[in-house]
């Protein structure tokens, strides 16, 4: 029997919200303001389908072409499908034609073809800004691990937020694997600081959300903010 056969989704889900409820206790937060988002890369429609079934129907995907794949097998179902993974270049087409949010903006360059090619499809795409706070090499983003990177960032921020055909929700961000949890409030703290640094010197941007926090992690991310988690092996088992 293949391993997500095995399953029980429903429950996975159950034991999933009830730790964002949590959390959203301990830190005096309404747990209705963090939504959840499935994330199903390398994982089956037929999986997605079950998610849908019990209720998920924000579905999390990395790789386009994968993601392509399914989102015309499951045309008839209504799901809000997120891009989150890394945009490469050529790629941002595809993702501004099947894609209702785009976590993984990671560049002014990568939000400028978004806008170009949702431009011209005559919609508005709801995109997140995705930082790298830990300075780590293989993260993506831009670089925000200090403060100086900070001001530069915010420059082009205020250029991507006169592009007409994206709408600016939030931040996005990983942190590094670890084994504790814990390890993960310094990166969820520093995202949460530097949406207010944000909000305070451009007070129009309209950025309120924070979409940080990952199975291992997102019972820290939601005490420290986060507004949106991207959570995989917790629901769908691990890859």
């Amino acid at each position: 029997m293949r391993q997500e056969e095995e399953l029980d989704i429903g429950q996975n889900i159950e034991k999933v919200r009830a730790r964002i409820y949590q959390a959203a206790q301990r830190s005096g937060r309404n747990e209705n303001e963090i939504d959840l988002i499935a994330v199903t890369k390398q994982k089956p429609a037929a999986l997605i389908k079950e998610l849908i079934e019990n209720g998920i129907k924000r579905i999390g995907e990395s790789y386009v072409k994968e993601a392509l794949f399914k989102i015309d097998l499951l045309k008839e179902f209504d799901i809000e499908w997120h891009m989150i993974g890394n945009i490469q270049r050529g790629k941002e087409k595809n993702v501004a034609n099947h894609f209702q949010v785009v976590h993984s903006i990671g560049s002014l360059k990568t939000a400028q073809e978004i806008n170009r090619f949702a431009h011209k499809n005559g919609k508005t795409i709801q995109v997140y800004l995705e930082l790298n706070v830990s300075g780590e090499a293989s993260k993506h983003g831009w670089d925000a691990a200090s403060d100086n990177r900070v001001e530069n960032m915010l420059l082009e921020i205020e250029e991507i937020l006169t592009l007409g055909s994206l709408k600016v929700t939030g931040l996005m961000t990983m942190a590094p694997y670890s084994n504790n949890p814990e390890d993960a409030r310094v990166y969820f703290v520093r995202m949460r600081q530097i949406r207010e640094r944000i909000r305070t010197e451009i007070p129009d941007s309209g950025i309120t959300g924070l979409s940080m926090g990952m199975s291992g992690d997102f019972e820290v991310a939601v005490e420290e903010g986060a507004t949106v988690l991207r959570i995989g092996s917790a629901l769908v088992g691990p890859r």
